[in-house]
């Protein structure tokens, strides 16, 4: 009786947690409170697609080759925030975007939360700006992006470079994700394991190579955590997990007829390196380069050699 009491005790106070938490989180992050904080805020932009309103981030010269830079799953631009404007000093045009549902991008209820419906917006979104062609550089959820910009709007797509990029519903196999994808559950946890600063520096050790734990600081964490605590940001992140769907992706890189820079991080965990190695194998014009002593975000972990890398592909115009 004294157990069962105990358990009705623990439940409910639970129960009353998570109403608290549903209860008390903002529906939304507010722009206007916390761009001061955003890094590069100065170079941050918002247009509308689709009735859906679009953060990105523009670096250098517009007349420049365009590059378009997409971040990955709980992510967002602050990924690129030391490769992007270092590209732009090599010459390019660099437009660093937030997906719908990440960053500082809406997130509406309505939307998909596929990996087209994604691409589909950054399409409009280069046609909104008036970009007809680019290279577009996706990482890791963003490389799952890229390559459908590839495959299924190939005249928008100059040359593509994957980063650690996902290709496949491997990723899915996390138990955390396999907990959340269950109905209710999903909803109940959200808040707490995306909220948790504890459970995100974790998420970083695991994610970085251990040689560059040293990118661990409160101020990664904030900039990670901050588009991240709010309502509509906890639903987009259950909705792109339960619609992943990214298996086509490795059963069609054969049909990827742009030139490709492959990299990846030789310790990354989240990502096998053996993805890239598939993808180099199918995609007929690719380079594939690893990196040591880098784990699932080379474009923090080494983000000096991924702007050689990227810069130097660019300009060539060899075909791989």
């Amino acid at each position: 009786m004294k157990a069962r009491n105990l358990a009705l005790a623990i439940g409910g106070g639970l129960g009353a947690a998570v109403a608290v938490k549903m209860l008390t989180r903002a529906k939304t992050v507010d722009w206007d409170r916390v761009a001061a904080l955003v890094p590069h805020s100065d170079n941050s932009h918002f247009v509308n697609v689709d009735g859906i309103r679009i953060h990105f981030q523009e670096f250098g010269d517009p007349s420049k080759p365009s590059l378009i830079l997409i971040h990955g799953y709980t992510a967002s631009l602050y990924v690129w925030h030391k490769v992007a404007p270092m590209l732009a000093d090599k010459g390019f045009h660099v437009i660093a975007l937030d997906l719908v549902g990440f960053g500082y991008t809406s997130k509406p209820r309505w939307f998909e939360y596929t990996i087209g419906a994604q691409a589909r917006i950054v399409s409009r979104f280069m046609q909104r700006l008036g970009i007809g062609r680019a290279t577009v550089v996706g990482s890791s959820y963003g490389g799952a992006v890229a390559m459908t910009l590839a495959l299924d709007y190939s005249a928008s797509v100059e040359k593509l470079v994957l980063i650690d990029a996902v290709c496949n519903d491997e990723v899915l196999q996390h138990p955390i994700l396999r907990m959340v994808s269950v109905p209710g559950v999903g909803e109940a946890l959200a808040p707490f394991l995306v909220d948790s600063r504890l459970m995100l520096r974790k998420r970083m050790r695991s994610t970085l190579a251990r040689a560059n734990h040293d990118l661990i600081t409160d101020d990664r964490i904030a900039n990670v955590l901050r588009p991240l605590t709010a309502a509509d940001a906890h639903h987009s992140l259950l909705a792109t997990s339960r619609n992943w769907r990214a298996c086509r992706l490795e059963q069609d890189a054969h049909l990827v007829e742009q030139s490709t820079l492959i990299i990846w991080g030789e310790d990354d965990k989240v990502v096998g390196i053996h993805n890239g190695f598939s993808l180099h194998d199918k995609i007929l014009h690719s380079r594939f380069v690893v990196l040591r002593n880098c784990g699932h975000i080379p474009a923090e972990e080494k983000s000096d050699v991924v702007t050689e890398l990227v810069s130097e592909f660019c300009h060539s115009k060899k075909a791989e």
